[in-house]
């Protein structure tokens, strides 16, 4: 895709956003109270309920109307809110990690746990390609955007991106994201092993289906066997979004000596280690209309 020349107010806006999260970067996710935000239960499929973590927006006020966005961590997708809002699993993960940069740089954020009866060792596990847990995730996003009057994007990292795509190519109407963010994503499973969800990836999905912006984020020095950055491509070539970018982040710590399934860790490239106030104020102006 061919980059257009930054205009003076998209650079204004760059500047703004980067100078909003470099004053937030020290923050914890949690206030000084602990307090990470209001737990929000929502029912969801066969009786079961599913809780998410809705922060507000940090001081100062953001350009253009107010925005929320979904997080969707990856590995079990089980982060084990506590009553604070806090996760006590995955607080490697770089969506967790980034969850006060995405708050300084004017969203809100609502970092979904998995459901009551997808919490175990495996938690969402095979259901990610569900289409009840399309509809759970629609759910959320109903309610999300009753709560905020926001718009609302869903942000999916690793095995999380899984998740992200098939909520945008499912849903419709009111549970129906704006936009769609894919980072680190999951486009290489493995068959023949004992568990059959662990080949699962977002082409296993109706890419085609979604119409929403799309961003695709992957880092060069990714060693993951799940996330080769080289295939980032091919999900744009499959999806048809309103807007698309693909973007590959170089540069950090550089690749870690892990290779293989150790590497798709969140603390390493696969989780834009040292970079995500970097990945952030990309993030954020592509959602804003511009480019990353």
């Amino acid at each position: 895709m061919r980059r257009l020349a930054p205009s003076t107010a998209q650079l204004l806006l760059a500047l703004q956003l980067s100078l909003s999260m470099q004053a937030s970067v020290a923050q914890s996710a949690a206030g000084p109270d602990g307090d990470c935000g209001e737990v929000v239960t929502v029912q969801t499929h066969d009786r079961s309920t599913a809780r998410y973590t809705l922060a507000r927006p940090g001081p100062g006020q953001a350009p253009g109307g107010p925005i929320a966005l979904v997080l969707l961590p990856g590995g079990s997708g089980y982060v084990d809110l506590d009553t604070n809002g806090c996760a006590q699993a995955l607080k490697g993960n770089s969506l967790v990690r980034s969850i006060p940069l995405f708050r300084a740089a004017g969203f809100f954020t609502a970092l979904v746990d998995a459901p009551s009866d997808h919490q175990g060792q495996d938690g969402l596990g095979g259901f990610r390609v569900d289409k009840q847990h399309a509809e759970d995730l629609g759910k959320v996003i109903a309610d999300l955007r009753s709560r905020t009057q926001a718009s609302v994007w869903i942000v999916g990292t690793s095995r999380g991106a899984i998740s992200a795509v098939n909520a945008a190519a499912l849903l419709s109407g009111s549970s129906a994201p704006d936009g769609v963010v894919l980072t680190s994503a999951l486009m290489s499973g493995q068959a023949g092993m004992r568990k059959a969800w662990v080949a699962h990836s977002v082409f296993d999905l109706p890419l085609e289906s979604i119409r929403v912006p799309v961003l695709v984020v992957g880092h060069a020095t990714d060693t993951c066997i799940r996330s080769p950055a080289q295939r980032m491509g091919e999900i744009t070539a499959r999806s048809n979004g309103a807007r698309e970018q693909v973007v590959t982040v170089t540069g950090g710590p550089g690749g870690s000596r892990a290779s293989g399934i150790a590497a798709c860790q969140g603390r390493s490239p696969h989780g834009f280690i040292d970079q995500e106030t970097e990945v952030a104020e990309g993030m954020a102006r592509f959602i804003r209309g511009g480019a990353y």
